[in-house]
């Protein structure tokens, strides 16, 4: 049968016409969904090479920001950004080791205080972030939280929260405790640079057991998601990954090729937030992560205190494990003081832990879900 396309008379039979012309844009949008992801994996690199903190999540969230900006970047399926919570889930729980739960019984009075000071930290910072910048409660919430970056932003993306300014203030937080608190510490007489690198190699988890505890993770967040609660697919993740490396039911990490791959895809999701950011967005934005660093390091500071006095631990030592930062960036920074890496590590461990758990909790009861 003969049709009339594009002005020309062609023997196509109008039905293949049709799907050629049905499945063309789609192909379009997978290769410009497959090239943001390269370009986000170059950003992450760049970034991993130069030694940036949290390089593969802030790297992609950058390199995408400037493919978004050259006008050819389209937005993410929302399947990729399940995916990369389930991995983030995942990697979370894998950190419960048998050895790290017994390790956090060493230290009791002071996580004790961690706890405490956890608490404080992200109650007076979101006070500052609501009263004082005009956030929403939630958004401030999210923004305060100290530590457990990539949790944070997998949940602000599940909750359809304000993105940028929260990434922009978490980040601001971490690159300036990476910058000051080295040469803080070394000032007050408590460690000294040295060149220490955390480069333990760490077990693989078997496929066969991976396999079974990503399904259990996706039925558990899909129960959770008809809950209604919070960053379902992330929070069930964790909790069976948690369950299964506690008991011992399986051991390793998730393979770091695809613990890498989801916070890049994360970082793609948030960058697609930063789509329509203009520059006063920004400048509030870092006006408002200065108050709240402020004010959740001098709480910080104050715990740090009282830990050294009464949990029998150097200041030093306690000012890293105390300090808002994230788990691999201050257990490094510890290395690198010739500090207790165990101390701080756990204290870390125990941070981002309950601030994944706790978190999607909180956000569930402050608020309902809002819609996509």
């Amino acid at each position: 049968m003969a049709c009339v396309r594009g002005g020309h008379l062609t023997h196509e039979p109008a039905d293949a016409i049709e799907e050629r012309e049905f499945f063309r844009p789609r192909m379009q949008t997978v290769l410009i969904h497959l090239a943001q992801i390269l370009i986000a994996s170059l950003g992450g690199l760049i970034f991993h090479v130069l030694g940036v903190p949290g390089a593969w999540l802030s790297g992609s969230t950058v390199a995408v920001i400037l493919w978004s900006l050259a006008g050819w970047s389209k937005p993410m399926p929302r399947s990729l950004a399940d995916l990369a919570m389930l991995t983030s889930g995942a990697s979370m729980g894998a950190a419960v080791t048998p050895a790290a739960i017994a390790a956090v019984g060493r230290y009791p009075l002071s996580l004790v205080l961690l706890v405490i000071g956890v608490v404080a930290i992200s109650a007076a910072s979101a006070f500052w972030l609501t009263r004082i910048s005009g956030w929403r409660k939630g958004d401030a919430v999210l923004a305060s939280a100290p530590g457990a970056l990539s949790t944070v932003m997998a949940i602000a993306i599940d909750r359809n929260a304000a993105v940028a300014p929260i990434a922009i203030v978490q980040n601001l937080r971490l690159f300036i405790l990476i910058a000051l608190l080295p040469g803080v510490v070394v000032m007050t007489g408590g460690g000294a640079l040295t060149s220490g690198l955390l480069g333990q190699g760490q077990e693989i988890m078997p496929a066969g057991g991976m396999a079974i505890m990503l399904l259990a993770s996706v039925a558990t967040g899909l129960l959770f998601k008809r809950l209604g609660i919070a960053a379902p697919i992330l929070l069930g993740a964790a909790l069976v990954s948690t369950l299964c490396h506690a008991t011992g039911s399986v051991s390793g990490v998730i393979p770091p090729v695809i613990a890498t791959g989801g916070l890049i895809l994360m970082g793609a999701f948030i960058a697609d937030r930063f789509r329509d950011l203009d520059f006063a967005t920004v400048r509030r934005s870092i006006f408002a992560g200065i108050g709240s660093f402020t004010i959740g390091m001098s709480i910080a500071v104050a715990f740090a205190v009282l830990a050294s006095q009464l949990a029998g631990v150097s200041f030093a030592n306690a000012m890293i494990a105390f300090a808002p930062g994230g788990l691999e960036a201050m257990t490094v920074l510890a290395l690198m003081l010739g500090l207790d890496p165990l101390y701080v590590g756990i204290h870390h461990f125990v941070r981002f832990i309950g601030i994944g758990f706790a978190l999607p909790v909180v956000l569930t009861w402050l608020q309902p879900k809002p819609e996509a």
